[in-house]
């Protein structure tokens, strides 16, 4: 039978849009379908750790071994998404010795570049450590930037062929017989852009071979045609501080436990995390507790935590799986792993693999692995070139450097903006030299040549503008900015679909800050309610809404 594509992948996170770019430079016709927004999952909501393997060197070597190998490959062909921070194990007092060695000997073991620091070498580095910290090891961590990694995986699977469907969930799996040949999907109605199908309709998409990339919802996909895939969903905490207190990822040196990793992302530092399986990655307690212990343990390493301020906490999800038998009770003795199911060969259903467990670090080798697994089942012959070629931005990274002074711009907006976009940067601010390209977030340094930009990619959705951006992401959670972005819409779209789209941004933003809001984030939540409730009514409060007036009554002296 004829199919509308040749493999279809299901999940817009790192792993799905990784795989589409896979298969689509191997000249595959590939379909990908996200229900939400790209990264509406586990990869945008995770701290943005690009692993040097420090943290399994002593519990899950092998794991280790997999993320040193994707960082150093992470860092050629995305560089534009990766800052080199490093990264440091900190002791303490109360730290063990043993488990210390344990750590160096296992980084030495798996290929980890590891260094041991006095404390008052680790201080120099990081002024604001506790005065308490013994000793350290240095490790080549990163912080890298999911959102815009994902992004780019999607926008060079898109130019090599791929057709990648936001905002499209899957109802159900088309299956015959003992043959899965295709999804379901049904259409949101939202803001956005919708090239492919009408909003609000559902549509069928065979294909010669699925693909199931939805990481913890893998088991409720696998469940709509009968297959058991026992994903164990395990709930973390992340919380957003307003500046960055440090400069290098700080990891806490012992077994494990809950909030032990500091990472500096961009503007801002985020506090992580703990480790409890859920039932439902999708309806789980998100509690105040879990905040607190963030900030009040995370901030005997870095004392001046405590009296910093918090803009918002986010909680994520991550796809964890084990083979079934192992019966670990513990998720964090869950390995980090990452496992591909085929389930011709597991089920004998044919037509449909899933990929399970993994971290962001591995994705680029999960989607190579799948990729070379399809590839066979179709009887494709083409190699994988994914650690060779960089992704849109990270082309040229002499480019990137070279240019930071270009366009006559030497300001922090400038070099921030050419950050952001690497060596896309020419393209898409050199056209902006000859108009006004205006400051749209000023907490994030957002021009509005990139706002335009990210618009051409994702029409009115503001919050796929915002993960392509940032814009609306810094210390005054939109408060100042949201405005501004829906304003760059016009005349584009209609006053409408501008409102909605301001709307579902709004409550983006509102979402991750109810677990913050005390002191100085209180004062700027009540700030932000009162800007957006009286200059533009977004209370919707009747007293403030446009007088109605019958104006016959004035007709003809009345």
């Amino acid at each position: 039978m004829a199919h509308d594509t040749t493999v279809l992948v299901l999940g817009g996170g790192s792993t799905g849009c990784g795989i589409a770019r896979d298969l689509a430079i191997r000249g595959v016709d590939v379909t990908l379908v996200e229900r939400g927004n790209l990264t509406g999952g586990t990869t945008g909501r995770m701290h943005g750790l690009l692993h040097s393997g420090g943290r399994y060197a002593v519990s899950d070597q092998a794991s280790a071994t997999e993320c040193i190998e994707e960082n150093e490959i992470l860092r050629d062909i995305a560089s534009h998404c990766v800052e080199e921070t490093g990264g440091l194990f900190v002791q303490q007092p109360e730290d063990s010795d043993e488990y210390f060695r344990e750590k160096l000997a296992g980084c030495r073991d798996c290929g980890i570049p590891a260094t041991v620091l006095s404390g008052r070498e680790a201080r120099e580095i990081e002024p604001y450590l506790a005065e308490d910290v013994a000793r350290a090891i240095q490790v080549p961590d990163g912080a890298v930037d999911p959102f815009r990694l994902c992004v780019a995986n999607a926008l060079d699977a898109e130019r090599h062929g791929a057709r990648v469907e936001t905002h499209a969930e899957v109802i159900d799996l088309l299956r015959e017989g003992d043959d899965i040949y295709g999804v379901e999907v049904r259409h949101d109605s939202g803001p956005g852009k919708r090239t492919h199908a009408t909003p609000g309709t559902t549509e069928e998409i065979t294909a010669e071979y699925v693909v199931n990339a939805t990481g913890a919802w893998a088991g409720r996909i696998g469940a709509m045609a009968d297959l058991d895939i026992a994903v164990r969903p395990s709930k973390g905490v992340m919380t957003i501080m307003n500046v960055r207190q440090v400069d290098t990822v700080i990891n806490r040196c012992r077994p494990k436990g809950d909030a032990d990793i500091i990472v500096p992302h961009e503007t801002t530092a985020i506090l992580g995390t703990t480790d409890e399986e859920v039932d439902d990655p999708d309806d789980y307690p998100e509690e105040q507790w879990e905040v607190d212990q963030m900030i009040d343990t995370l901030a005997e390493l870095v004392p001046i935590i405590e009296d910093a301020r918090t803009i918002r906490s986010f909680w994520g999800v991550r796809p964890l799986y084990e083979p079934p038998g192992t019966g670990t009770q513990d998720p964090t003795d869950i390995t980090r792993d990452f496992f591909l199911l085929d389930h011709d060969e597991r089920d004998g259903v044919g037509g449909m693999s899933s990929i399970v467990g993994g971290k962001f670090t591995t994705y680029r080798a999960m989607a190579e692995e799948i990729a070379d697994h399809v590839c066979a089942k179709l009887g494709v012959d083409a190699r994988c070139v994914t650690a060779e070629e960089p992704l849109p931005g990270s082309e040229d990274i002499a480019v990137l450097e070279e240019g930071m002074d270009s366009f006559g711009l030497r300001s922090p907006i400038a070099r921030r903006s050419k950050q952001r976009l690497g060596s896309r940067a020419p393209d898409v601010l050199e056209p902006a030299e000859d108009e006004a390209n205006p400051v749209i977030c000023q907490c994030e340094g957002v021009t509005r040549a990139e706002i335009q930009d990210a618009v051409e990619q994702s029409g009115s959705d503001l919050n796929a503008v915002r993960i392509r951006t940032r814009a609306s992401m810094g210390n005054c959670q939109g408060g100042f900015c949201c405005q501004n972005m829906a304003n760059e819409l016009h005349p584009r779209y209609d006053e409408q679909t501008v409102r909605d789209a301001l709307d579902e941004l709004f409550q983006e933003r509102w979402k991750g800050q109810r677990h913050a809001l005390w002191g100085e984030q209180l004062s700027q939540a009540m700030l932000n309610y009162a800007l957006h409730a009286t200059t533009m009514n977004r209370d919707n409060d009747p007293a403030n809404a446009p007088a109605q007036v019958d104006y016959a009554q004035f007709d003809g002296g009345a």
